[in-house]
């Protein structure tokens, strides 16, 4: 069975045991860019709770919509870095940050020109992190009701909880309590090699 997904940045965990547990992954390129979704943010567990990420985008002056894929960077400032920086900061006690971060570094090293490459790259070094034997294809038209298997795009709403998943061991979860579904990199730096296993035992209501 096949889902239909949008590439998000760093993708939530729960976008991620729609991965783990479908044989095949369309990702939509076709789509209009919308403000308030996972496509240019991420959430994770800083020392004082839940913390977006997000990376700044170049406002269109042009009328009507924007194409996903033609949405350029702002990368006038340096967003990687603090990015890095903020990632560094809340999983350095974690167990498995070492274990993974010089793998995930050269990416905030780079400056990408368009979001969506930046986000198809997060994707790829996770999926190899996680040895995610996953064929991905990608849409070649924007249906708005999908032919392409199970349709979860709408998992790209950042405003939502889409499921309750099961409680793991987290940084500061003595601190602030069970944070749910945060990026996938809280549950790698956090459970690096059950991580699989984990997303596998999940339950999404697709």
């Amino acid at each position: 069975m096949s889902v239909l997904l949008h590439p998000t940045y760093f993708p939530s965990i729960s976008h991620y045991v729609a991965i783990a547990q479908m044989n095949d992954v369309v990702f939509e390129m076709e789509d209009n860019y919308q403000k308030q979704t996972y496509r240019n943010r991420m959430y994770v567990y800083g020392a004082n709770g839940k913390l977006s990420l997000n990376i700044p985008v170049k406002h269109t002056k042009k009328a009507g919509h924007q194409k996903y894929k033609e949405v350029k960077i702002e990368n006038d400032f340096p967003w990687q870095k603090q990015h890095w920086k903020s990632l560094q900061t809340a999983y350095r006690t974690s167990p498995f940050f070492e274990f993974y971060e010089d793998d995930i570094a050269p990416i905030f090293k780079k400056q990408h020109r368009y979001l969506l490459d930046l986000n198809m790259e997060s994707i790829e070094t996770i999926n190899d992190l996680l040895q995610l034997d996953t064929n991905i294809t990608k849409t070649s038209r924007y249906e708005l009701n999908s032919s392409s298997g199970v349709d979860a795009r709408y998992l790209v709403n950042a405003k939502k909880e889409h499921t309750s998943l099961e409680p793991y061991t987290q940084v500061f979860g003595t601190k602030h309590g069970f944070l749910n579904d945060l990026s996938i990199l809280d549950l790698l730096f956090n459970e690096g090699t059950n991580a699989l296993t984990y997303l596998q035992a999940q339950h999404l209501h697709l």
